[in-house]
């Protein structure tokens, strides 16, 4: 498939501030993508500028081929957009929210019954159709702001902090709304703080900090590329010296780990591995050959909150 965004040296300013450097990102259609980075990274930004909401000070953008410059109105008809500060019109019933948004887009009347209750059935507020805006807790005004983008059934959604404020439960519903949207075929791209959440259900992870792009892409590669050496942890019982003497001669073992680091349990050790799959199965067997006594070999996956830390330095624009 193709890129349905496409952004080529997005620069804003705000006198001297650079809130966003030069930044160049493709999605493709389909893809979910995580926008994360530190309070004051250009997030924000960058979704208001592919949402026609602001004007950026060079570079450009384009979403499902309109440019977010030129042809604003078209951009509008293929995004739904969620902002990190949403209002709701609390006088309003569930239903009636929908309806005026539904409305704003030039939905037929004769059609927006059916499509309201498809909406509130997806995001599971059918129990909630009568009741007032007001009256509803905060993840279900989250959850009614989501159903409000879909009205129009755009085929890009651009989601700044969708789990923003919400509850353990909520956040969960949440998640698995999105993952429900991603099956849909979706393109989704949202920003997040919740860096677990991000890496359950997202194809592909960009990571800004201080206005600048500091990684994108699929997060395997990614902590391939950061960590190029395999990191295994072997559990044994009793003493780990047999298992220290044996890796000291067994190929393709980094000997920067060959004691035991002190975040570690007295029977377990973690070192570098710098072969593939058969090395490694032929490293397990010679350990087992040689009497070890092996409770648990696993290879260390990391997790985003790895990549993240090892790619940012902790800074703002």
């Amino acid at each position: 498939m193709g890129n349905i965004i496409e952004i080529e040296g997005l620069t804003k300013k705000y006198g001297a501030l650079v809130a966003l450097n030069n930044l160049t990102l493709n999605v493709e259609e389909g893809a979910v993508v995580g926008f994360i980075g530190p309070n004051g990274a250009g997030k924000t930004t960058t979704m208001r500028i592919l949402t026609t909401l602001l004007k950026p000070t060079s570079g450009q953008a384009s979403v499902a081929g309109h440019s977010v410059i030129r042809e604003p109105q078209k951009v509008r008809r293929v995004i739904g957009y969620m902002p990190d500060f949403f209002g709701v019109y609390e006088d309003m019933k569930v239903w009636e929210y929908l309806d005026f948004f539904a409305a704003c887009y030039d939905i037929p009347a004769a059609t927006r019954n059916g499509m309201i209750d498809d909406l509130l059935s997806l995001v599971d507020l059918n129990h909630k159709k009568d009741d007032f805006v007001e009256n509803l807790s905060r993840g279900m005004k989250q959850r009614l702001c989501l159903a409000r983008t879909l009205t129009h059934d755009p085929q890009v959604l651009i989601l700044d902090e969708p789990a923003s404020g919400l509850d353990p439960r909520a956040r969960i519903e949440m998640r698995e709304l999105l993952r429900e949207l991603k099956n849909m075929g979706k393109t989704i791209f949202f920003s997040s703080h919740i860096l677990s959440e991000v890496a359950d259900i997202c194809t592909s992870i960009a990571i800004l900090e201080a206005g600048n792009l500091v990684a994108y892409g699929d997060m395997a590669e990614m902590k391939k590329q950061l960590r190029p050496h395999r990191l295994i942890q072997i559990r044994v019982l009793g003493d780990l010296t047999p298992l220290q003497e044996a890796l000291l001669h067994a190929d393709k073992v980094g000997e920067t780990l060959a004691a035991p680091e002190v975040d570690l349990p007295p029977d377990t050790l973690r070192f570098d591995f710098a072969g593939n799959d058969q090395d490694l199965s032929h490293l397990l067997a010679s350990l087992v050959s040689h009497g070890i006594p092996i409770i648990s070999f696993q290879e260390e996956t990391g997790d985003l909150e790895d990549v993240f830390m090892q790619v940012t330095r902790g800074v703002v624009s």
